[in-house]
């Protein structure tokens, strides 16, 4: 049986903002930061689908654009601030290491 992973932090240690979930792959928010920077990627989604829907009609590139790079920037910050990311099923690895 695999031992858990020490996940406390040091005092020394910034708080990890996003946290790795249990199963399957991805981060959740975890801290106030990891909550803030989740809201605000929901507001700038939102805001950009519909600003650009009545400004641009016809020029779809620049929603994609806007939205890669929206997810991107997102994507980034949670793996600075985040637990490495792993496929995991509950305390079972899905994947064995070699």
């Amino acid at each position: 049986m695999k031992k858990k992973e020490n996940t406390k932090q040091t005092k020394n240690e910034k708080p990890l903002w996003f946290r790795a979930k249990w199963y399957g792959w991805g981060w959740y928010p975890s801290t106030r930061e990891g909550w803030i920077i989740t809201g605000l990627f929901i507001a700038f989604i939102v805001f950009w689908g519909t600003s650009i829907k009545n400004a641009l009609p016809n020029q779809w590139i620049w929603y994609w654009l806007g939205l890669i790079g929206a997810v991107g920037a997102l994507l980034a910050i949670c793996f600075h601030f985040g637990e490495k990311p792993e496929w995991r099923w509950g305390n079972k690895p899905i994947f064995k290491k070699k």
